[in-house]
């Protein structure tokens, strides 16, 4: 199986705007990775994806996942996020999107990837 990055980059938050890191148009299966080392206490996170059942559709939530305060520290909490893999089939333009959002805390820098497996 080949691991390819779909994409990457820092993301700078603004505290309740959620932020799409990356929209896909093309068939595959993906994990977003997320690197919490900058949460601090009294952050919260939230890591989304999106998709389209089918073309022409509405875009939904499918995955959730909330980090809250401090990450790190051992075996305690995981210092990178990845969310489960999500598959896709479709080519409308966002059919599936990754979006990362701090709701409380202070602004910080997210590293983040987004890998396809084929």
């Amino acid at each position: 199986m080949a691991v390819t990055a779909q994409g990457t980059g820092t993301q700078t938050s603004v505290i309740g705007t959620e932020h799409t890191l990356l929209d896909i148009a093309v068939a595959g299966t993906f994990t977003l990775h997320v690197d919490l080392v900058n949460m601090a206490s009294g952050d919260t996170l939230l890591l989304r994806w999106y998709q389209i059942i089918l073309t022409g559709g509405t875009r939904r939530t499918v995955y959730f996942q909330n980090y809250i305060d401090a990450q790190g520290g051992d075996n305690t909490y995981p210092r990178i996020a990845i969310s489960v893999p999500i598959s896709n089939e479709l080519t409308d333009a966002g059919s599936l999107r990754a979006t990362l959002q701090q709701t409380t805390g202070s602004v910080r820098n997210y590293d983040w990837k987004v890998l396809k497996y084929s």
